[in-house]
């Protein structure tokens, strides 16, 4: 009797596990909302990556939180802003193993879920950062690279060094095609940490690249080896300038203030924005690596068919941030305009039935809502540490929207120019509102270390005990009466571009009044309560980190 009962307990646990979904969720790097064809490019071959939309959902006013890499990837992770996980390159830390333990991939594991990560980490976490090794041993399957990965990832890390392809996405393809057939080429770098994925389990696959990132566009070199997609497509049209670009030479009027926005400190990296030449090669370079992603997509969508898993396996993807390209002369990240902060969010759910597929959403929703709703999928309460929303209602066609306004920051002010900046904004109007600007320069910076001979990286990316309390001292004087220097207004539904300023606009005085004060509330949301769960993780503490 006993026996008879264990096993119907263990078959109904088995069942329960087979009904919860699988899920694969995709992440981009530096990918605007307009890199694909279901958001409105002409030009871009995405058929894959398209489908999904068109059987899923499109969320068509989807936002970052952070519109930089790594404070956008732990807010993901976490379910947080920025201002609450308090991890960016500018602040001395690192997430710590309690916040840790309520990430999504920790929860679903630790529910029941056979987890893998592939691709790029750029997160770091744990005591050390990225050397603390508690990332790898958070998954079932381990086939990544801490920091960058370039277009060539072997050229950067060893882990990949197996693998038969050379190129980014080709190489992140091979870890897929492990992580979900048993029958698969075993990666010698790959860690396991269970010898095959158990049937038994559902399973969360997180994909996440290093494309179409500056990084790894730049590294492109368009090898003889490379396939034909990286060498030749997209080469033969006549592409278009971004629409609203201005060229380095033509910009008579900065989009910003010069001593707030200061432009001639920016990363080289960005520098190709200024010419028309500069730019239209990049953003070839960029459709071919949203083509080669689209690629791995449909690979994807044909093992998933081919192992019978497609039946129930949803699909997420999104993109941490968008990218300026020269689009009224700016380049790089790291502010708060519709450009960097608006990304598209992808959802496909096999189960749904016809009515649900092929949808269109304008509500306001986050990168941060994507874990609450992954545990929502997999029935599981998610933690009170989480500040973002379920949209699993959204998602199979509710119009009850979960957030009235979205709020959006950038705490990444550093010697390369950027400054401070929140915004707040509903679907008609967006203010920002951007605060004093007093680092040091970067082209200073260069100047003196070429002078004595210091290597440029250790001048400009090392990061110091002092910078702790600057970062935190960010975070916290906008709460305590932090005045701003500057500030924007723009309606949205006339002037998507952003082009027109209106805060100083008398004509629009009482929607600017109403704006500042919804946003003392989204940031006081936003900062919530208790401290920072993060280490202290400075080249004082550790001298050979690289971060």
């Amino acid at each position: 009797m006993k026996k008879t009962l264990l096993f119907l307990f263990l078959l109904t646990t088995i069942v329960k596990a087979q009904d919860r979904p699988n899920i694969v969720f995709i992440l981009t790097d530096d990918q605007s909302y307009d890199l694909l064809g279901c958001t409105g490019n002409p030009v871009v071959q995405t058929p894959n990556i398209d489908k999904i939309a068109q059987e899923g959902i499109l969320f068509t006013n989807a936002h970052v939180t952070s519109a930089i890499c790594t404070p956008s990837r732990i807010s993901i992770l976490l379910s947080q802003y920025e201002r609450k996980h308090g991890v960016n390159f500018n602040s001395g830390t690192s997430v710590s193993d309690t916040a840790w333990e309520n990430s999504y991939p920790v929860i679903l594991r630790n529910n029941g879920y056979y987890t893998g990560w592939v691709g790029k980490n750029h997160a770091p976490i744990g005591k050390g950062g990225y050397d603390s090794g508690l990332m790898e041993k958070s998954f079932d399957y381990w086939y990544a690279g801490h920091g960058h990965l370039g277009f060539y990832p072997k050229d950067n890390h060893s882990i990949f060094n197996d693998a038969i392809a050379f190129t980014q996405p080709e190489i992140i393809n091979e870890g897929v095609d492990e992580f979900l057939d048993p029958n698969a080429r075993k990666l010698k770098g790959a860690l396991h940490f269970l010898e095959n994925r158990p049937a038994n389990k559902p399973f969360m696959l997180s994909i996440n690249f290093n494309l179409p990132h500056g990084a790894g566009t730049r590294s492109m070199k368009l090898k003889e080896s490379d396939d034909a997609i990286y060498k030749t497509l997209y080469r033969d049209l006549d592409i278009p300038l971004h629409k609203n670009y201005v060229a380095k030479a033509a910009i008579k009027t900065p989009k910003l203030p010069a001593d707030l926005l200061r432009a001639e400190d920016r990363q080289e990296g960005y520098n190709y924005v200024d010419t028309p030449e500069g730019v239209k090669e990049r953003y070839i370079r960029e459709l071919e690596a949203m083509t080669g992603i689209d690629r791995l997509v449909g690979n994807l969508q044909k093992k998933l068919k081919d192992l019978k898993l497609d039946k129930n396996t949803i699909i997420i993807f999104t993109s941490d941030h968008g990218l300026f390209g020269g689009q009224q002369g700016l380049g790089g990240k790291a502010l708060c305009y519709e450009q960097t902060t608006h990304v598209p969010i992808i959802v496909f759910n096999p189960k749904a039935p016809k009515k649900q597929r092929g949808l269109k959403s304008d509500a306001l929703v986050q990168t941060i809502d994507i874990a609450p709703t992954m545990l929502a999928m997999g029935g599981i309460t998610p933690p009170i540490t989480f500040q973002g929303k379920d949209i699993s209602d959204l998602i199979i066609g509710s119009k009850v929207e979960v957030r009235d306004y979205v709020y959006t920051e950038n705490l990444w002010s550093t010697h390369f120019g950027n400054p401070r900046c929140e915004a707040i904004q509903n679907k008609e109007w967006k203010y920002i509102r951007y605060y004093k600007n007093n680092n040091f320069s970067a082209a200073k910076e260069i100047k003196y270390a070429k002078e004595m001979g210091i290597p440029l990286n250790e001048m400009l990316y090392n990061m110091h005990d002092p910078e702790i309390a600057i970062y935190r001292d960010y975070i916290d004087s906008p709460l305590h009466g932090e005045q701003p220097v500057y500030e924007e207004l723009y309606n949205l539904k006339n002037d998507p571009n952003e082009l027109a300023n209106l805060a100083n606009n008398p004509q629009q005085s009482e929607v600017l009044a109403n704006l500042r004060q919804q946003w003392k509330e989204e940031i006081t949301n936003a900062r919530g309560i208790g401290k920072a769960e993060v280490y202290r993780y400075t080249n004082d503490l550790y001298p050979d980190s690289k971060h």
